[in-house]
């Protein structure tokens, strides 16, 4: 591939899970460390790639990409060859997408409100309905297992293991029996072994350069 790939990332946040998107795909790329902590996302030179100044940004050539679920789906995309996003086409590829949004447009929205103990605003208003229904959505979808599109293993298991590891792990989502099935077969796969280690390896390192 011709034009390098770099992923703005900052390390044991929701980039985490773009940094296994891209070992489970094989693909080369170059990391460049974002310190949250230390207010580098705050910097103008950050702020022009995402003016949230948010994590993960991926760079590919003259492509500047943002949002999670839109790196998630130009990466496999941009990698057929690895399998992980189904082809225009083929019928999983309407699952795939629906799972790839939901995230964004239902399951974290409905998380947040519950932790903060806000009510949901009125159903015409609310992206999401109920909290209990999101729920209810995730687990029927992993019950018949072993991932969210039946015996095939997309992005979009990256993306919601990743997301139901830190949500299941602060208590925001209840251990359904689904769910922790689903995360122990997600989280044993070697992209994941891979790079939990060197993401705390990368976060000792940044704690110990502020110190």
């Amino acid at each position: 591939m011709d034009s390098e790939i770099t992923l703005y990332h900052a390390p044991q946040t929701r980039s985490s899970g773009v940094r296994i998107l891209l070992e489970e795909l094989g693909a080369p790329h170059r990391l460049s460390v974002v310190d949250l902590k230390g207010g580098k996302a705050r910097d103008p030179a950050y702020l022009a790639l995402n003016p949230l100044g948010k994590v993960p940004v991926l760079r590919h050539g003259e492509a500047l990409v943002t949002e999670q679920a839109a790196i998630y789906l130009y990466l496999a995309d941009l990698f057929p060859k690895a399998g992980l996003a189904p082809a225009i086409g083929d019928p999983l590829r309407g699952p795939y997408l629906r799972w790839m949004v939901f995230y964004g447009s239902s399951f974290e929205p409905a998380v947040v409100d519950r932790a903060l103990q806000r009510e949901p605003g009125p159903r015409a208003m609310s992206p999401y309905g109920d909290f209990d229904a999101v729920l209810s959505t995730i687990v029927e979808a992993l019950t018949p297992g072993p991932y969210l599109l039946g015996e095939r293993f997309t992005a979009a298991d990256v993306l919601w293991g990743a997301a139901l590891g830190w949500t299941t792990s602060f208590k925001l989502v209840p251990e359904e029996p689904a769910i922790v099935a689903y995360l122990k077969r997600v989280q044993a796969r070697p992209a994941v072994q891979t790079i939990m280690a060197a993401e705390a390896a990368l976060s000792a390192e940044l704690e110990a350069a502020r110190t």
